[in-house]
């Protein structure tokens, strides 16, 4: 997942939230950093938005993003 993936689906899950989301949720799963610290920091974006999935509950079936190829089973 690059970047701009994590904000189409940011923006898709979450609709005018989305840049609260990113720049106000501490979040667990980063060290209580928010998104945007941690991928200023570097973490790859798809670590980025399983972290605010576990947070904002995002069904696992919804966790692919928009855009972006579903899981494989």
């Amino acid at each position: 997942m690059r970047a701009s993936e994590l904000q189409i689906a940011i923006d898709e899950e979450f609709g005018a939230l989305g840049a609260a989301l990113m720049a106000d949720l501490a979040l667990r799963g980063l060290g209580g950093r928010t998104a945007a610290e941690a991928l200023a920091a570097g973490v790859p974006a798809r670590q980025v938005w399983a972290a605010i999935c576990e947070a904002k509950d995002v069904p696992v079936s919804r966790r692919h993003g928009r855009g972006m190829r579903a899981p494989q089973r």
